[in-house]
């Protein structure tokens, strides 16, 4: 029941945030040029990048950002800044993009894996809204005895199911594209650009509001 109950808190969290179905298209608009074979591995890569980045930050993420001194608050905030841009960039600028697609369109397998952690993994897919969700749910995690390897074993299995998720809706992105035609296509990519957009600006207020929060409970020094 542990596991279950694990598994069930974890995956619709992560789902939640991810949103593979939607990130999908974002994929799909950047690897439009690709070769059906170099999509397939360029969308392999990306889930399994996104499930070391997720188990990563579900069991080791707090104790990084306390060992580099660094708070939740200053992820969100340089997070939400990065995908806010990015986003902005897809969302404003689809000719520039697609004219940088087809200048690249040669561009080789190395350069493949290269975009396959940044920006596709990261931010994009497993950014900074996922890597804060993810260490919350870590440190929901019980302090020993059985019932932490249950929930170590439920969250684990859904950040593998998140991980499956992203493969299979990346790998079958443009089979659902080319339904939808290059101006469906295109017109559905702006709009989840747009609410990536919303995504990044929501993940820098929650930020911004931390900080605020830490800065009023700190109060006045005492001899202010």
């Amino acid at each position: 029941m542990i596991t279950l109950g694990a598994f069930l808190l974890a995956f619709p969290a992560l789902f939640s945030i991810v949103n593979p179905l939607g990130m999908a298209f974002i994929f799909d608009e950047v690897a439009v040029d690709l070769l059906p074979g170099e999509r397939a591995r360029l969308a392999g890569r990306i889930g399994f990048y996104s499930l070391l980045v997720i188990l990563g930050a579900m069991w080791g993420g707090g104790y990084l950002l306390s060992f580099f001194g660094i708070s939740l608050a200053a992820l969100r905030v340089a997070g939400g800044t990065v995908v806010a841009l990015s986003s902005w960039d897809l969302l404003n600028a689809p000719e520039r993009q697609e004219q940088h697609r087809h200048e690249q369109a040669g561009r080789s397998d190395r350069d493949v894996r290269d975009m396959a952690f940044f920006p596709l993994t990261m931010p994009f897919t497993t950014g900074p809204g996922t890597i804060s969700v993810a260490i919350t749910l870590g440190a929901a995690r019980p302090a020993s005895g059985h019932g932490l390897l249950g929930f170590f074993i439920g969250a684990t299995a859904a950040a593998v199911a998140m991980a499956l998720l992203v493969w299979i809706a990346y790998r079958s992105a443009g089979r659902v594209s080319a339904l939808l035609g290059a101006s469906g296509r295109r017109n559905i990519s702006r709009l989840f650009a747009f609410l990536l957009l919303c995504v990044g600006v929501q993940i820098l207020i929650s930020g911004i509001e931390d900080i605020a929060a830490a800065i009023m409970a700190a109060g006045p020094s005492p001899g202010g």
